[in-house]
């Protein structure tokens, strides 16, 4: 799931973050409504948590241009609490709100019960050759053994076994799972997937295709070019 947080509020916006992030969404965030409309264009959230009293251009002329553009994301208006905000429905053009101050656990299974319609629904589990992942509890699994994987390498392999051993492209990879403004270089898939066969270990069951992309091999023996190993793991960088 895709998240876009649009609050002027440099703390608030990057508290929601986090609490999102630790939920395994992918998030950005906008700080003004030029940043937020500039997003929006590239496409893709499944969700916008919108600040209801953003300065100029406003959070109205934002999701004005959303029903004129049609764009599929759902929003959650964050509101001025008032005396009546228990009652009150969804602003025009908004699909849920919140009032401030948010609660952040409120907040999270908002976000999340509106993403959901987003995207046809996903296993929970999903296994291929031995390496079990559980989305919603975060885990990853081969064998049986537990895998400690970061953030980007849980994302990449869960992007990989949906796959269901069709090729995945780089490009790809960058827009499921690496956030919009986070600094990686060009070789940042290469890197963590070298970490991924790392941890996965042998025999390796993420093969590389030449000049088209990566996938979840059927068993043992199917690596391909790239596999990683100690030297990729001593490779390994933030991402």
């Amino acid at each position: 799931m895709r998240v876009l947080v649009v609050e002027d509020e440099e703390c608030l916006a990057d508290t929601i973050a986090a609490e999102l992030r630790r939920a395994a969404v992918v998030v950005d965030i906008a700080h003004d409504g030029r940043a937020a409309l500039a997003g929006l264009r590239h496409g893709g959230y499944d969700v916008l948590v919108l600040d209801g009293e953003l300065p100029a251009p406003h959070s109205e002329a934002i999701r004005r241009y959303m029903v004129e553009e049609r764009l599929p994301t759902r929003v959650l208006l964050l509101t001025a609490a008032g005396p009546d905000d228990g009652a009150a429905g969804p602003e025009p053009a908004a699909d849920d709100r919140l009032a401030k101050p948010v609660g952040h656990e409120e907040l999270v299974a908002r976000v999340l019960a509106l993403g959901r319609p987003a995207r046809p629904a996903q296993p929970q589990v999903i296994e291929r050759a031995g390496v079990t992942v559980d989305t919603a509890r975060g885990l990853a699994a081969r064998d049986g053994r537990p895998l400690a994987l970061s953030r980007t390498e849980f994302g990449v392999l869960e992007v990989l076994l949906r796959a269901q051993g069709a090729v995945v492209s780089g490009d790809e990879l960058i827009e499921e799972v690496w956030e919009e403004h986070t600094s990686f270089g060009a070789n940042a898939v290469r890197v963590t997937l070298g970490a991924l066969r790392a941890k996965l270990g042998d025999p390796p069951v993420i093969e590389t295709v030449p000049d088209t992309g990566y996938r979840m091999t059927d068993g043992p023996g199917a690596g391909g070019p790239g596999t990683g190993g100690p030297a990729a793991e001593a490779r390994r960088e933030p991402v």
